[in-house]
């Protein structure tokens, strides 16, 4: 394969990636929350979220051999992992090596979650919040085509995505929290006559099989 289908390739897979992790996102923030749609219901949301994780994994492995394979530029197989250790494009190179390092370690964890604390792997799944952004940076700051017309409306279009789905979360997640508030007020609330001083009327009180005389 020339260098120039190495390049075609790297860019394709690397550009697919964002657009799957972007989708990763929209649906792990908007199935964070209780909300679900009436026809959708949760764990069709949760499987096609795991996935579009799976196959976004799939296009990065393309886009990390290519790279690699591509002998128009010197990417080595350990500058893949680890950050700022590439002799080329060094910075940009090193961000993406700290991208897929956060996603290996979500995808790792996500395969073992069955041997975690519940709270040891929430905490590490979180990374993939993180690792969305730094990907994003190392696509538009590595790639030559960067400035082109279609790359720079797809980039805006995964962060309006991504913008959306944050906006819809936390206000979901502050409507539910202040209905859960309510109920616990109300819950806690004393009877209307303890807080007023005041007995409930006798013709208020009413025994079963009796009836009003007037």
């Amino acid at each position: 394969m020339s260098s120039t289908s190495l390049w075609y390739a790297t860019r394709a897979s690397g550009l697919m990636a964002l657009i799957l992790l972007t989708l990763t996102m929209v649906l792990g923030l908007v199935t964070t929350t209780r909300a679900r749609a009436r026809n959708w219901p949760g764990f069709a949301q949760q499987e096609m979220h795991r996935r579009i994780s799976m196959i976004a994994v799939v296009f990065l492995g393309i886009h990390v051999l290519t790279s690699v394979l591509d002998t128009y530029v010197n990417i080595s197989w350990a500058a893949i992992v680890v950050p700022f250790a590439s002799s080329y494009g060094r910075f940009w190179v090193g961000v993406g090596a700290i991208s897929l390092d956060l996603m290996i370690a979500v995808f790792v964890t996500s395969l073992l979650r069955a041997r975690m604390r519940p709270g040891t792997w929430r905490a590490v799944h979180w990374l993939a919040y993180l690792s969305w952004p730094v990907a994003l940076a190392h696509t538009f700051g590595m790639g030559t085509d960067a400035r082109e017309g279609w790359v720079v409306v797809l980039g805006v279009v995964c962060v309006a995505a991504v913008a959306a789905a944050l906006a819809w979360r936390v206000r979901t997640a502050t409507v539910q929290s202040s209905v859960r508030a309510m109920h616990a007020s109300l819950a806690e609330a004393p009877p209307k006559h303890l807080v007023t001083g005041r007995a409930p009327a006798p013709e208020a009180i009413r025994h079963p099989g009796t009836r009003r005389v007037s």
